[in-house]
C-alpha cells in the first residue's frame, strides 16, 4: 500500500485486494481571496503564517485580484461591474462563496468552524472567502454568494480583514480538531 498525496486529491492503492483500481478521496479546499494590492509588507508575515497553519488542515491558497488596469477612471458602480467580472471568471459554479462585507450576518468562530465542517461533510470542493474592493462588490457577487459574512458592523482596511479572515478560519480549524488553540 502506499500514500501518494496532492494538493486536490489523496490516491490510495491497494494491491492484491478485490480493488483493481486507485480509490480517489478528494479533500476540500480553501481559496482566501482579496480584490486590491498585494499583501502589505508589515502584515505578509502574519498573513502567510496563518495560511501555512491552516494548510496543516486543508490545502489553501491565497488569490489577489488586482483591480483593472483603467480603475483609476472608472466611477464606483462600473469599477465593481469590472472586479465582479474577474471574481466570477476566477469561481467554479460547484466552489461554495463566503462573501465578506460589512452588512453580511456576524457569527461566531464556532458558527465558522461548523459552517467549514458542513461543507467538507457535503464534499465540497472548494470554499472561497472573497474580500471585495475598495468599494465593495457587485450585486452579481452579492447574488453568487452562498453566504455573505460580516466580520463586525465597523469597515477595516483590506489588509487588516485578510489578517483576521487568516486567523479566523485557522482558529475553525483547530476548533473543528478539538486543539487547544480557541478558549472558549
Amino acid at each position: 500500500m502506499y500514500l501518494f498525496a496532492k494538493t486536490f486529491y489523496i490516491k490510495f492503492r491497494l494491491s492484491n485486494t478485490f480493488l483493481d483500481h486507485p480509490i480517489y478521496i478528494y479533500t476540500m479546499k480553501i481559496i482566501l481571496c482579496s480584490i486590491g494590492k498585494p499583501h502589505d509588507t508589515n502584515l505578509k508575515v502574519a498573513i502567510e503564517d496563518f495560511a501555512k497553519r491552516i494548510n496543516n488542515y486543508y490545502p489553501v491558497e491565497w488569490l489577489i485580484v488586482p483591480p483593472p488596469k483603467n480603475a483609476g477612471v472608472l466611477s464606483a458602480d462600473d469599477l465593481k461591474k469590472a472586479e465582479a467580472s474577474i471574481v466570477m471568471q476566477q469561481l467554479n459554479k460547484e466552489d461554495y462563496l463566503v462573501l465578506l462585507d460589512e452588512r453580511g450576518k456576524n457569527i461566531s468562530s464556532l458558527d465558522l468552524a461548523e459552517m467549514l465542517q458542513q461543507r467538507g461533510n457535503e464534499s465540497t470542493k472548494r470554499v472561497v472567502f472573497l474580500i471585495g474592493g475598495a468599494f465593495g462588490v457587485d450585486k452579481t457577487i452579492f447574488k453568487r454568494a452562498n453566504f455573505t459574512w460580516g466580520l463586525s458592523k465597523l469597515v477595516f482596511p483590506h489588509m487588516i480583514v485578510r489578517l483576521v479572515l487568516a486567523e479566523q478560519v485557522y482558529r475553525a480549524c483547530s476548533i473543528i480538531r478539538n486543539e487547544k488553540y480557541h478558549h472558549s
